[in-house]
C-alpha cells in the first residue's frame, strides 16, 4: 500500500504479465491504468482497461487479472 486516507487505500503496482487469482470484496474497487493495459475477467466477461481508463469493480463481484496485463496500475480500495 502506498498511502491511505480515511477508509481508502491507494496502491500502485507494476503489472508484469502474471495472472492474479479471482477475488471478491465487500467494497467497490477502482482500477486506474496509468501505463499499459489491464486484462480482467469480471464475472464471465473479459474486460480490457487501457492507459488513462478507470474501471470500477462493484461490491461483491468476482474478478481476476488475466495473463498479459502489463504496465502501471493504481488501485483505490478500502
Amino acid at each position: 500500500m502506498l498511502a491511505s486516507t480515511g477508509d481508502a487505500n491507494l496502491k500502485v503496482l507494476r503489472m508484469d504479465g502474471s495472472p492474479y487469482p479471482e477475488e471478491t470484496h465487500d467494497y467497490a474497487e477502482a482500477l486506474l491504468v496509468i501505463e499499459g493495459q489491464l486484462n480482467l475477467t469480471v464475472g464471465s466477461d473479459a474486460i480490457t482497461v487501457r492507459a488513462g481508463e478507470l474501471f470500477i469493480v462493484p461490491v461483491g463481484v468476482a474478478h481476476a487479472v488475466a495473463a498479459s496485463s502489463n504496465g502501471v496500475l493504481v488501485i483505490f480500495d478500502r
